[in-house]
Formats: structure tokens, sequence, C-alpha cells
């Protein structure tokens, strides 16, 4: 683990927490005093998971990489929710990611995210060991967790803002899941610009509208 790592890590989860403050905020603003049991919706996005990966033996399906990887970080936006509210985003988080992500991976990927699950319900709380774990078992590095985390985030908020709490919000789109234009318009994008969130944000607003006028 060297510094520079740590440094670079440390900076992309201020950016991530206060995006997800943001949002957060969004859906209420004392959400952290609502007390969402945010390790549910890890267990049960583990499931998810698992759908888009494979486990059915008597069924033939091809596993589906970016739904898997969108997935991993549907269950990091509520592993970071959780560590926010614990106020434990800070320098120290990002030494021990740093460090997590510099060890082997143990684990088939299936059994990784049985193990996150299992944690889940038992502490009641979110295990970074177990979702890094994940993560290194699929695997997926951490710029690709940045990159999808702003990715969906910006989606979350695309949502919110054309009326997913009330209904009127669908997401399919031309036969597609949301989920999927995120993913291939974020794949032709440069997330390492200063401007990747705003430019994926009209990015899917265009693509939106073209499939209202379609």
């Amino acid at each position: 683990m060297n510094n520079a790592t740590v440094e670079t890590i440390w900076q992309r989860l201020a950016v991530m927490a206060e995006m997800q403050e943001s949002h957060n905020r969004l859906v209420h603003p004392q959400w952290a005093r609502q007390g969402h049991a945010y390790y549910r919706a890890v267990w049960v996005e583990c499931a998810e998971l698992l759908d888009h990966y494979g486990w059915k033996w008597w069924k033939s399906r091809d596993a589906q990489p970016d739904q898997v990887k969108l997935e991993i970080v549907d269950i990091w936006h509520f592993g970071l929710s959780e560590l926010l509210r614990a106020e434990q985003v800070d320098r120290n988080l990002a030494a021990r990611f740093a460090a997590l992500l510099d060890e082997p991976a143990k684990d088939e990927f299936r059994d990784a995210v049985e193990a996150l699950a299992r944690s889940s319900l038992a502490t009641q709380a979110f295990d970074l060991a177990a979702f890094v774990g994940v993560m290194r078992a699929l695997p997926l590095d951490f710029d690709e967790l940045y990159e999808m985390y702003v990715g969906k985030n910006v989606l979350n908020a695309f949502r919110q803002e054309h009326g997913y709490r009330t209904g009127e919000y669908r997401k399919e789109w031309n036969g597609r899941e949301d989920n999927e234009h995120l993913a291939e318009l974020v794949r032709n994008m440069d997330a390492g610009a200063a401007t990747f969130a705003a430019d994926l944000a009209r990015a899917l607003a265009e693509r939106y509208a073209e499939s209202r006028r379609a």
C-alpha cells in the first residue's frame, strides 16, 4: 500500500461521500435520523446481484457483467450511507480500503457475495472487508467502482427529478432498463473529466427525451 494510492482513494471517497449525502438529503432532509436499515438493503441487493451473475444450475443464462457491476455499486450506495451515518468516512477509511484491495482474492464470486449477505444479517451493519472481498472476487477495481458510482448517482438523481417516488417515471426505455443505458453511456465517456457527472446527466436526459419521442 502506498501513500499515493491512499490519497487517490481518499479524494474519490470524499467526492462519493458528498454525492451520497446530497442524494440522501434529496430523499429526506433528515435522512441520518430516520433509522433506515441499510444492512437489509445490502443483503437484498446481494440476491439481485447473484441473479445477474447466474446461480440457477437448471437454467442456462449468461452472466451480465455490466449489471453485476451496477449491483455492486448499488450495494456501495447503502454501505456508504451507513458509513456516513456513523461518521466513518475519513482518511483512515481510505487507508483500510487500500489495504483490503491489496489482499489477494480468497473466495469464488458467489461465495464472496454470500459472505457479505451473511455478515449484513449477523451484524446489521456494513462489512467493508466483505464488500471489498466481492470486488476482488469479480474483479472490480476502485477506479471502476468510482466511475460507476458517479454514473449511478447521476441516474438516481435523474430518476428522482422525473417522478420516481410518485410512480411517474418508468425505468425501461425502448425495451431496455435505464441501468443498461447508463452503463453504455459511461463506457463511452471520459470518467476522469472534471465535467464527467454533468456530461453524463446531459447525455442521459437527451437519450431519455429521444425514447419519449419514439
